[in-house]
Order: structure tokens, then sequence, then C-alpha cells
């Protein structure tokens, strides 16, 4: 029997449904212990949305190191991208999945879901949303003219943080486009 507090219990610890707990914690410990992050991913479907979306708190932070998701989590993450409806796990999700290893059908499926995104009422989930689709140009170079358009409209006409995000997003895109034509 282990002593060590599971990752659930760990998450489960927080005043509000989105309050970041012990998501800090939870992140160092995966990143330190490799083999507890299928314990980490599970939490993502919690019945606790409270869980939930602390485990995409600390998934988002584990994974701003590169390479620190397996393969093998691809495809769950992809399905649960498309039917999230929590913002905090929408949001946190935009920024984890265009890090994963994706190819070119990955990066189209998991833009049309980001593209949805953009509808929501919240704007920390449409910046993430952008900083996402931004991002899946990396695997999908054909993405790029169209977000480009996007990213154009939305420093135009979004709220502040989309405004902001999005020319920070247009200097890096635009300049990575200059380098490649």
């Amino acid at each position: 029997m282990s002593l060590r507090p599971s990752i659930c219990a760990m998450l489960t610890v927080g005043r509000t449904r989105i309050s970041i707990g012990r998501a800090r914690e939870v992140a160092a410990l995966v990143l330190a212990q490799p083999k507890r992050m299928a314990e980490l991913i599970e939490c993502l479907w919690d019945e606790d949305p409270g869980v939930a979306s602390r485990a995409a708190d600390a998934l988002e932070r584990a994974t701003r190191k590169p390479g620190t998701l397996a393969p093998e989590w691809k495809d769950g993450l992809l399905g649960l991208l498309m039917e999230a409806e929590q913002n905090k796990l929408r949001w946190n999700l935009a920024l984890i999945v265009p890090r994963m290893r994706l190819s070119r059908a990955d990066a189209r499926r998991a833009a049309s879901a980001l593209y949805g995104y953009l509808d929501d009422r919240s704007s920390i989930v449409k910046t993430c949303a952008m900083h996402g689709l931004a991002a899946l140009t990396r695997h999908d170079p054909s993405l790029t003219p169209e977000v480009l358009d996007l990213l154009r409209i939305l420093t135009r006409s979004g709220t502040p943080a989309m405004r902001a995000r999005g020319r920070m997003l247009l200097k890096r895109l635009e300049a990575a486009k200059s380098v490649h034509t």
C-alpha cells in the first residue's frame, strides 16, 4: 500500500472550483515522476469540475517543458478538446494540445475545435484559442494564411486581452512566415 497521496486527492483541495489549489505542486510532481502523468490526465475527466479544472491547470504548467506528453494521450486529449464545455478546461486544452506532436490531420481537427472556442463567452477561452491556433501552424503550415487573417481581425475587434495577445501572435507568425518565404 502506497503512502503517497493520489493526484486526484491533491487536486480536490481548493476553496472554489476555479482556484488552482495544489496545481503547481502537482505539475512539479509529474515532471519529477513522469510515470504519474497518466494519473494526472485521468483527472481531466473527473466528475468534480474543480478537480478537472485544477488537473488542466497542472497539465498546462507541466507541458510548458517540451516533450512532456507521450503520444498515447493524443487521441484522448484531442477528443476532450472537442467536447469540453468548462471554461478552465477549454482554455488550458487550447494551450496544451498544440504542444503535442500532431499530424496535419490532428492539427486540423484541433483547429476545428479552437475555431468553435472563438464563439465562447469567455474572453480567456477566446484568447487561448487564438494562441492555440497560432501554435497549430507549426504542425500544418497551410493553416497560416487563415490564422493570420483571423488574428488581424481579432486584434482589431476583440477584447483588450485578445487584441494584446493578437499583436504578439501576429508578430511571431509574420516573422516566421517571412523566414520561410
